[in-house]
Parts: C-alpha cells; structure tokens; sequence
C-alpha cells in the first residue's frame, strides 16, 4: 500500500511539474525564457505518454502477448530475419527513424517562433508518432515483418492496397533522396566528417564479426569495442583534416560523395543485416545520443535563455527562410520531430525481422519515437538559443535578404533583428569557416547553435571543434536513415514482385535481393544525382515536398492501423489513430493545395515555374541563372505533379479504408486478417524472462 501511494506521488509530481513547464513556455511573454524548461516539459511529457498511454494502448487495444514467437524466430534466415538483443534491435531502430527531420525541421520551423513547434513536437509525439510507430510495429510482427503497403493490399482491399504499395514505394524514393542529398552537402568537401563517416563502415563490420562469431551474446563487450574505435574515427578525422596529403583523399565535391553513398545503399541493402546494418545503426546511436544527452547536459548547467521571441511576425507566411503562414507548414515543417511517415517503413520493414519478443514493442516503437521527439526539441533550443538576427543571417537565402553582407545584415536589421557585418565576420572565424551568411539548409546554423553551447561549456577556443563536429554528428544522423531506408525499399519492392512472380518476393532469394536493391538504388540514386548537379542545391526546392510526403505516409500508415483496429472488432478504440489520421489528412491537404494554387511564386509550384519562365523568356535572368532556368522550372513543376499525384493516392485510400469499414460494420465479407497464427515461443532467454513474476501477463508494460 505504502509502495502504491508513493508511486501516486512520484507520477502526481512529474504531472505538474510538466504541466507547469508547458504552461510556462505557452504563456510566457516579454522577457526571455530559460532553455531549462523545455527539457524540464519535455521529460515529462515523454515520461507521462510512456508510462501511461502506451501501456494503455498496449493492454487495451494491441493485447501484446509475451509467449508469442515473433517472425524473427519463427523465421530466421540468419540474413533478414534473426532474434536480436532488445538493446541492439532499440539502437538500431532508433538510428534507422532518427534522420534529418528532427534536426533539420524544427531548425527551419524556428522561423515562426519558439512556441509553435514546441507546443506540436510534444503534443504530435505523444498523442500521433509514437502511437503510429507502435502500431504499425506490432501489426507488421503478427504479420510476418510484411510492409506497409503489402498489409494494406492485404487489410484493405485491392484497391486501397496497390494505391498503398505505389504511393510508398514512391515516396520512400524521394524521401531517400532527399537524405542523400542532405547527406551529400554535408559532407562536401569536409574531410573531417568524411573520414569519420566512412570509418564507420568497417568499425560496424568488425563489431558484427565480434558479436557473432568471436563473442558471441556478448553486447557490452561489442558495445565498448565500438565506441571506442568510433571516438577514435572521431578523433581520427580531426587528425586527417589537419593532414595536407591524407586531407585531400577525403576532399570530395558532390557528385563523387553521391556514387559512393549510392553504393554503399547498395551494399547496406545486400549483405546480411547483422554483418553491416544493426551493428553500424546501433553504434551510431551511441554518437547521436551521446550528443545529445551531451547537449542536454549542457543547457542544465548553462541555462541559456532562448532568443528568439515565442511567435515573429513571419507566421503570417511572409518569412524568408521559406513562405507559407503558420497554418499547416509549421506541421509540415517539422515533420518527423512529432510524427513521421517513413517511421512506418522502418516499423514494418527490418524492426520486425529483429525483435525476439512483443514485449519489447512499447519500448522500441513509443519509446523511439519519443527519443526522437527529445532530439527536435534539443534542435530547437539550439537554433533559438541564437540572436534571431544570426539565426536569419545564417538562414535566409541570398535571393531574400541581398547577396551583399551589408544588404544582408540592413534587411534582417529593419525586420527587428539586429546584426552586424562585424558580428558575422567574427563567429565565422570562431567557427573556421569563411562566411556564415545564406548558409542555407538549417544544418549550418543548428551547428552553430551546438558549438555556442558546448563552447560556452567547455571552452570558447574549441568552437571550430565542435562546430565541425556538430556537422560530422549531423551527417551520421542522417546516413543511418538512409541504409536503412533503402533495405526497406528492397523489402517493399519485392513484396509487389511477389504478386507478380512468388519467387522474387522470397527474402531469402539472392538474386532476387541483389535484382531489387538495384531498382530500389537506381531509382533515389537518379533523383539523388540530379539534386546533387542542381547548382541552387537541390534541397530548397525538395524539402517542402519531403515534408509533405512523409506526413502522407504518416496518414497512410494510420490509415492502414485504423483498418486493421475495426476488423479486429475494437471499433470503441478507432480514435486513438482515427483522430491523428484526420489531422493529417487536413494539414497534407491543405498544404498540398496552396503549394500548387498559390500565386505566390515562393509558395506555389507552378507560379515558381511560370515567374520563371516568364525572366527566362524576356531575358533579364544573368547567365548564371539562365543556364539551369530549365532545370529548376522542370523541377518545380515535377514537384507539383508529384504532391498532386500523392495527395490523390492518399484520397484513394482513405476512402476505400472507409469502404471497407463500413462493410464490415454491415456484416458484409472483406478481407480475412492476415495475422499469423499463434506459436509458442522457443527462445531460451524469453522463456527465462517469462519466468518473472513481473513478466505475467502485461505486467511489462502496463
């Protein structure tokens, strides 16, 4: 009794200390506010959504059942499917889901203010991404690790389904290359992130070996072997960027850094997943939770306070770092920070193939998702912690605020943010680079805001340090996604090749895992390379399109877990995905009409394309510009049939979900449920787990 009122206590405490820090950071006005808060709000909230509703969602609506074998076992091919340790599965996972969105979006969406973002990424994460993701991991593990779209062919209908495996392996496509991309620029001629990221590469095939062969079961031992040789990649790349020869072996522009993270997408989709992808995945965890436990660190000790005001005056879409007033592209923008769409993928693509038993799901689906939810709040403390008048210095482009430091510093100064040429010029250096201004993307000034902290902790003399840590840390954080995201696609694609030839959907089939990466490769490593030739980047014209794709795959996924809810007869639950689902749709909806009807040349697809066309033609374009002119106009109408084309796809199956529930709410036939029938587990540990008194039942998680 005495245990239970003192556990009462302890949540009571951590419900109103989160409610009272939230309510701080909604209602605060005027003066700064401390960065303290929003890590104070953000464990809390976290803690409350996991110790709560994802035991619920578990115990009410999944009925997570311990002694079920997963396919993992029942399946294992040594290859793709094979029992992992619940730690290296998590590790994996984590760094599989945590790419550029939660860095890059909650940077750019700063643009509106401090408050916005924060209010979703705690609110989304909770309620929406680590929902969906926890869902999406259990039914594709009842379901034999199938793909997201497979189980909608397989749930939904035809219909709904071929729609469901067309639109996600399209948008897979573009979201990888779109992390390519990002991946690309930020390792373009940056020897020392380079280096350390190719290091990488052999550290997780040595640990692999380790675990498997050499010591077998044991993690802690693999763990440290990793660590310590990836702190010395690390160090190492400090080492060789100082090197004059060995510099420039790892000195590379673009378009060679894209062949060789296309073949290694190829290579991470191939081999077996225990060789290169779970190990390099679950020591990348320890470098990007290292640092950001670092920076959280940090901001306790230092306290900074944010500068940026809670709302600016761009929310009514007039900002310059992109257009589109708060309503819905702060959503879009921030993306994965509160919900992601290519979290599903890697939920029902290799997470499932590796988890030894479902009572590990909450922990490495909610749980996941809600550290990656952690890693968008650090981001954005980081970007505001800055002078909003460095912020959008570092930010905007060229094209907004003058190609001219002076022109630069003058047009963000009249918006109310003052900056100077001499400021600028002074954090450049601390930094080591040249200039700081229109460094565009978010990676550069989340960087900044990193370095400021860690200098201002352990020392200003090593800004230029971490500064380029902070950008190698980045580009780490983004890679992992990718390998993983492109063995995803192999699965995806040779589901759909099943249905046309049986064989080429056996996972186990080599020639038809080498034939199916190479489509997969071939067709984000195209979209990759004409990103990487664009001379204006790529990104600035692709971000806004991931963005919308990947919350589409988000409604997509719900969609596909609201189905599967109502067939299972727990109709009276519908709304824990229901309500997500019919925000998303809303928001995608909405931002999928104003980017192709707006006349607003830096909101609209087409009027980018006509405003374009129309300086092409009357030629007052310089040169420069005129020679890609016909390129970007390409561009920016293919990403209009592209967002109309998903938006279509995402109506199609929303509907035919409907069609289907309401058949089966009328007792008319559809689809059987695809959920495997139950077998006793056989592992030994699990069977020891069960053993637990605290194991019975749902006792883990509920």
């Amino acid at each position: 009794m005495q245990q239970r009122i003192s556990h009462i206590v302890i949540w009571l405490f951590i419900s109103i200390l989160g409610a009272s820090a939230v309510g701080g950071i909604a209602l605060h006005r005027g003066e700064s506010i401390n960065a303290i808060w929003f890590i104070v709000a953000a464990v809390c909230v976290y803690a409350i959504g996991y110790r709560f509703y994802s035991a619920w969602v578990a115990a009410r609506i999944l009925m997570l059942d311990h002694t079920r074998a997963t396919p993992a076992e029942r399946l294992n091919d040594g290859r793709d499917y094979m029992p992992t340790n619940r730690w290296v599965v998590f590790g994996h996972h984590f760094a599989a889901i945590a790419g550029p969105g939660p860095l890059i979006g909650p940077t750019l969406a700063a643009q509106f203010g401090y408050l916005p973002g924060t209010l979703w990424i705690l609110a989304g994460s909770v309620l929406a991404g680590c929902v969906q993701d926890m869902c999406v991991l259990f039914f594709s593990t009842r379901r034999n690790g199938r793909s997201l779209g497979q189980m909608a062919r397989d749930e939904l209908g035809p219909i709904g389904g071929a729609a469901a495996l067309f639109a996600t392996l399209l948008i897979m496509i573009i979201l990888i290359a779109v992390l390519g991309l990002v991946v690309v620029n930020a390792m373009k001629h940056s020897p020392w992130a380079t280096s350390t990221v190719i290091a990488t590469i052999p550290i997780a095939i040595i640990v692999g070996i380790y675990m498997r062969y050499l010591r077998p079961g044991r993690v802690l031992e693999g763990s440290l072997l990793g660590v310590v040789l990836l702190l010395l990649s690390v160090g190492g790349g400090g080492w060789v960027d100082q090197q004059p020869v060995l510099r420039e072996l790892f000195n590379h522009p673009g378009l060679p850094l894209a062949f060789g993270v296309i073949g290694y997408g190829f290579l991470a989709a191939v081999l077996p997943v225990w060789l290169l992808l779970a190990p390099r995945d679950y020591l990348s965890t320890f470098m990007k939770l290292g640092t950001v436990l670092l920076l959280a660190a940090a901001i306790i000790v230092l306290q900074p306070e944010i500068k940026m005001p809670a709302l600016t005056q761009f929310v009514d879409g007039t900002g310059p770092i992109f257009a589109g007033s708060l309503f819905p592209f702060v959503f879009i923008t921030i993306a994965c920070g509160a919900i992601s769409g290519f979290h599903a993928l890697i939920a029902s693509g290799t997470t499932p193939k590796l988890l030894s038993n479902e009572r590990d799901i909450p922990m490495i689906g909610y749980g996941g998702m809600a550290l990656e939810s952690f890693v968008a709040i650090m981001a954005l403390i980081a970007a505001t912690v800055l002078e909003p008048g460095i912020y959008f210095a570092i930010n905007s482009p060229a094209g907004i605020v003058g190609a001219l430091p002076s022109e630069a510093v003058a047009t963000i100064s009249s918006w109310g943010f003052p900056v100077t040429v001499e400021q600028m010029d002074a954090l450049a250096k601390a930094m080591g680079e040249a200039t700081l201004f229109a460094r565009t993307g978010g990676a550069p000034s989340l960087a900044v805001g990193m370095a400021s902290i860690f200098g201002s902790a352990f020392g200003d003399h090593l800004l230029a340090i971490w500064y380029h840590f902070a950008i190698m840390f980045e580009a780490v954080f983004i890679l992992t996604t990718l390998d993983a995201g492109t063995r995803v696609g192999r699965f995806m694609l040779q589901d759909m090749l099943g249905n046309i030839w049986p064989k080429l959907g056996r996972t186990s089939w080599y020639p038809s895992v080498i034939f199916s990466s190479a489509l997969v490769v071939s067709g984000w490593g195209y979209f990759l390379y004409i990103g990487v030739i664009d001379p204006n980047g790529g990104v600035n014209i692709l971000w806004p399109l991931f963005g919308i794709a990947n919350q589409m795959l988000a409604a997509i996924a719900l969609c596909v877990c609201t189905g599967i809810i109502i067939k299972s007869g727990k109709l009276k639950y519908v709304w824990v995905t229901a309500l997500p689902l019919l925000w998303l749709t809303i928001l995608t909806s909405t931002a999928v009409y104003e980017k192709v009807s707006s006349d607003n040349p830096r909101l609209g697809f087409f009027a980018a394309a006509d405003d374009l066309s129309q300086k092409l033609a009357s030629g007052v374009l310089p040169p420069e510009k005129a020679a890609v002119a016909p390129q970007l106009i390409f561009n920016q109408q293919l990403d209009a049939w592209l967002a109309l084309l998903f938006a279509a796809l995402l109506w199609i199956i929303i509907l035919d979900m409907l069609r289907m529930a309401s058949r089966h709410l009328r007792g008319l036939p559809v689809p059987a449920s695809n959920e495997t029938p139950y077998q006793r587990t056989q592992l030994e540990n699990n069977q020891a787990e069960d053993n637990k008194p605290e194991n019975h039942g749902l006792g883990a998680t509920s």
